[in-house]
């Protein structure tokens, strides 16, 4: 079996019948056929069940099809890498975000790359944070930001900025005797009504409130960041986000914020490389790109933040 095998395994996989199969990668349907037949007799397993249907896999070619892409795809790369060395940086790098990270450097990073880097394909991934983590570690993306490098087994990233997290409500449903917008000590939020994401940010503000032994009266998660401004906008709940996350409905007047205090609370912000990636030019020029873009967003205030010294943060291995 050698990557030709493979890659029409895959055309099989990826079509919903052999004679489509055949079509799409240009070779005779017979031919396929008998290529997928050896494939299940030396692997001595079958691949795929036949119908009037079309084709569908077996729990086997499931597993062959997982295995199948990352060797087509680690080959292409590989190919991509070796022909832009000495030329004209290009190829695709797939960037994963946060949806507050997206907000804010999605747009600039993308009309910066197209500016300076016309021949890479970049593609931007919004996802939850534990999304990422996970297609960071099994190469789903090149590179990604994360909040948080504790859990992140192999994973290493370079420490960009510290965000403050502050407290969110309604302007017409502010729950302290203080007046609206001034500094809210963690332990007065024990007594409202909070709505957080489950994973991520909440891991955070959950250790901060296990360490000044305050216990919030968590009503509803939700793990989609829109959803949970609009719920707070309305009055049914209260919330804490980096400041990133809001500015959209800030700025129109939906939601207020304030400052927490007793502690002031932060997060980190790494840009991280994929451990299961070969990093290309591509990679390495948008990583640095995106460095450069990130402090200059800092510096103009659009992303408010403590810019830190670009070092390496190694993640902690997993026992």
């Amino acid at each position: 079996m050698d990557i030709k095998h493979l890659r029409y395994f895959l055309a099989v996989a990826e079509a919903p019948s052999i004679s489509a199969a055949a079509q799409a990668i240009g070779v005779a349907q017979p031919s396929l056929s008998q290529h997928l037949h050896r494939m299940e007799e030396e692997l001595s397993v079958k691949l795929v069940e036949r119908s009037a249907r079309g084709t569908a896999l077996t729990d086997e070619g499931r597993i062959l099809l997982e295995h199948a892409r990352g060797i087509c795809d680690s080959l292409d790369r590989c190919i991509e890498d070796m022909r832009e060395r000495g030329g004209t940086i290009s190829g695709r790098v797939v960037f994963g975000m946060p949806p507050s990270c997206s907000m804010i450097v999605s747009v600039p990073l993308a009309e910066t790359v197209r500016l300076e880097m016309p021949e890479v394909r970049l593609r931007a991934v919004e996802a939850m944070s534990g999304y990422l983590e996970k297609w960071l570690l099994d190469g789903t993306v090149d590179i990604g930001f994360l909040y948080d490098l504790k859990s992140g087994g192999q994973l290493r990233g370079t420490h960009v900025l510290d965000e403050e997290l502050f407290f969110y409500s309604a302007p017409d449903a502010w729950p302290l005797d203080t007046p609206p917008g001034t500094p809210v000590p963690l332990r007065a939020l024990e007594k409202l009504d909070m709505v957080l994401p489950s994973s991520g940010l909440r891991n955070q503000i959950e250790a901060y409130c296990k360490q000044h032994d305050v216990r919030l009266n968590v009503v509803v998660e939700m793990d989609a960041m829109t959803q949970i401004k609009e719920l707070v906008a309305r009055g049914s709940g209260y919330t804490i986000f980096a400041p990133v996350a809001a500015q959209d409905f800030v700025e129109r007047g939906d939601l207020l914020r304030a400052p927490i205090i007793e502690p002031t609370m932060t997060r980190p912000v790494y840009l991280v490389k994929s451990p299961a990636r070969v990093m290309t030019r591509a990679c390495h020029a948008v990583e640095s790109m995106t460095l450069d873009v990130a402090r200059e967003l800092v510096r103009r205030g659009i992303w408010e933040g403590k810019l830190q010294k670009s070092r390496p943060q190694p993640g902690r291995r997993r026992s």
